[in-house]
């Protein structure tokens, strides 16, 4: 894990420390992939999920979010990554999933994946790759509105 970019911060699974509506307000307002998700739709989100919380060391802010789907056994899927604004720049993002793989590692998924518009930089540092056989995964587009316009 990328410690020195943790400098000052710390990461937590703990479900108890994470600022429910803080975490909210930046996904349906700031977050492209969720904006305008109701509080209902968010907290069934959370409540399904693993989920991970980045604060300040000293003072407790929350200053990111991540969360995992997953079964803890055979499926991981990363979502809802999301740093504040103020502490963007810091190599956060990325200490953040590094330390989520860490953690999803002895769990015995055989890949963790995730989606991105804009962001694949940061998750390529971490070891994250295109898929190899794309032709292999489908989709069931439910309410799927295609794809997200720029």
């Amino acid at each position: 894990m990328n410690d020195h970019a943790l400098d000052g911060y710390e990461i937590s699974a703990d479900p108890a420390r994470l600022d429910a509506d803080l975490v909210h307000h930046w996904l349906s307002a700031d977050a492209y992939w969720a904006v305008g998700r109701s509080r209902e739709l968010h907290d069934r989100a959370v409540a399904g999920s693993l989920n991970f919380g980045l604060y300040e060391a000293g003072s407790g802010r929350q200053a990111g979010y991540a969360r995992v789907v997953t079964d803890h056994a055979t499926f991981a899927w990363l979502c809802d990554v999301y740093i504040c604004r103020d502490d963007r720049g810091k190599g956060l993002g990325t200490a953040l999933v590094e330390a989520i793989a860490d953690h999803m590692a002895p769990c015995g998924p055989s890949r963790l994946t995730l989606a991105t518009k804009d962001a694949h930089g940061v998750y390529e540092k971490v070891g994250f790759r295109p898929l190899v056989s794309p032709e292999q995964w489908m989709t069931l587009g439910l309410i799927d509105p295609g794809p997200v316009e720029i």
